[in-house]
Formats: C-alpha cells, sequence, structure tokens
C-alpha cells in the first residue's frame, strides 16, 4: 500500500528552548536579540523556578526577515547570549518534521488514536516506521502504509534484538519512539540513545496498584479515582520525567471491565497529548522534572 503522507501547513518558524540561572533582564536580553534581527515573535512563555532560582523559556519567531541565516542561528545566539549567562539552549526549526517510531505489542488503542492524529494531519511529524515483539499489528501497519518490523524478545536473546532494533531506528533516522503499550522493559543501554527521547503511557495506579491486574485490584479497593501518566522513558522503571496526567471518576457502579475501558480511554488520550506536546518542542527536562508549556 501507498505510504501515507499527511501534510500541515506550518510557518517557516525557530523555536528557542532555553533554562539557565535566573537573574534580572533574561527576558529582554533574549526578545531583543530577535527583535534586533528582524524577527517576529509569535509565541512566549516562560517560568522562573523560585527554589531552584532558574529561569525557564519557549520563544518562537517568524523567518522570513531573520537577518541571521538559519544555519548560524545557534551561533549567533551562544556567543552573544548563551555563554555570557551559562544558557543551557536547544533551537529548532518548524520546517523540520521529527521522524518518530512507534513501538507496540499486541494492545491496539493506543497505536490507532496515534495513526488517526496522525492521519488527520494534527501533527507535523513523520512516521515511517513500527517496531513490535509480536506480528498482531502488522494489518493495521499496512492500511497506514507503515513499515512494520517485527523483534520477538525474550532473556536470551534481549540484546541482539534490541541491537538490531538500534540499527534499524538508525536507517530511518529516527528522532523519537512512543512506546504505545509496549509490553517490554528496555534496557539501560537502549535508553541511552534515546535521552528524553522515548515516549511512554501506563495507568496512574503505579507503584499502588502493581503487577498484571492493576484495575482488579483497584476495582477490589472500591478506588474512587483512575488515571494514566505519560512520561519519557529513563534506566528507574516508570520514574521518568512526568510529561501528562489525566484521570477519570468511578463509582461502585462500575465494573471491573468498566475501569479497562476507562482507563485504556485515558491511556490513549494522555498518550497522544504528550505526543503533540513533545512534536511542538514545548517540553523542557531539568532533573527528571519537566516543564511543559501551554
Amino acid at each position: 500500500m501507498k505510504r501515507i503522507q499527511p501534510k500541515t501547513e506550518q510557518k517557516n518558524t525557530a523555536i528557542l528552548l532555553l533554562h539557565c540561572p535566573d537573574k534580572q533582564g533574561l527576558l529582554a536580553l533574549v526578545t531583543e536579540f530577535i527583535n534586533t534581527n528582524n524577527g517576529n515573535i509569535l509565541y512566549l512563555d516562560q517560568h522562573v523556578d523560585r527554589e531552584e532560582k532558574l529561569f525557564y523559556m519557549r520563544i518562537e519567531w517568524e523567518l522570513e526577515h531573520f537577518v541571521i541565516p538559519k544555519e548560524k542561528i545557534a551561533d549567533y545566539f551562544e556567543t552573544l547570549i548563551g555563554k555570557k549567562h551559562n544558557m543551557t539552549f536547544h533551537l529548532h526549526f518548524s520546517d523540520v518534521r521529527p521522524r518518530m517510531a512507534i513501538f507496540v505489542s499486541k494492545m491496539s488503542h493506543c497505536l490507532f488514536d496515534l495513526l488517526a492524529r496522525y492521519t488527520a494531519g494534527e501533527w507535523n511529524v513523520d512516521i515511517p516506521l513500527i517496531i513490535s515483539n509480536h506480528p498482531d499489528m502488522e494489518p493495521v501497519a499496512e492500511g497506514f502504509g507503515i513499515d512494520y518490523h517485527v523483534f520477538p524478545i525474550s532473556k536470551n536473546n534481549k540484546a541482539e534484538q534490541e541491537a538490531k532494533e538500534l540499527a534499524l531506528l538508525k536507517k530511518y533516522k529516527i528522532d523519537f519512539i512512543v512506546l504505545a503499550r509496549y509490553m517490554q522493559i528496555i534496557s539501560d543501554d537502549f535508553i541511552t540513545h534515546f535521552p528524553n527521547r522515548i515516549i511512554n503511557i501506563h495507568h496512574s495506579f503505579l507503584p499502588a496498584f502493581v503487577g498484571a491486574k492493576p484495575y482488579h485490584a483497584a476495582h477490589e479497593r472500591g478506588v474512587k479515582i483512575i488515571g494514566a501518566t505519560s512520561h519519557y522513558v529513563t534506566p528507574e522503571l516508570d520514574a521518568g520525567p512526568i510529561i501528562k496526567q489525566e484521570v477519570a471518576h468511578i463509582s461502585h457502579k462500575d465494573t471491573v471491565n468498566d475501569l479497562i475501558a476507562k482507563g485504556r480511554d485515558l491511556e490513549k488520550i494522555v498518550l497522544s497529548k504528550a505526543v503533540a506536546k513533545h512534536i511542538n518542542r514545548k517540553i523542557l527536562v531539568y532533573n527528571n522534572r519537566t516543564v511543559v508549556f501551554s
């Protein structure tokens, strides 16, 4: 089947994400840099962590009349502002579409939601590749014209299979990975290749209700809310920087199947919202916490 290539209209813009020790005048310095060079600012958001005394900022501007060539903006900013103020910054451009790979096992609810938003043109992203440890979702990938590769994983072949996956991700020039209910623990070595670039989803009962049947345990306990959490993957299991969380209220009338259905609905929505924030460069990570801009 022909590969689906959804298109989204994008202005030619630059996006700057930065953090540094807080001091007076930082906001003015950055905006002056852009205004002086004929950049039209489209978005600006900033946050000051008063306890840590840190300044966070996201700013986006049009490049149509910007006098500094794209390939030199980072160098100019580092020389004129960044180095002097001990800034850590990342510069992105809207005309560069990130390339996303999806990892999935047998459950389809998150996968379908991601692909529906992708084909509807909601996201400025390319999805050339789906990887799985099972063949079950291959017909779904074929239906969307996306390449599908199966890597069965066991204790004995995990390192070998992950090496093959990494080689494939490199071949496809993948920028970040989304775990759409991928039921395998990724090794620490694998994670080092994609720091803060692997997004996971899980139910928010962790660590209160661990094990294979968290909704059954929650039902027995009589909980009144269930939830879902999306986060970046780190070597510490399910403890990475949190991107998005949401909850749903339940009652004694809800059965275990009701909880599972509501939980899966939350999972796909929360995961897609987290992916959208990542694609739109609206997340800053510092010390295992996130600043998520509006």
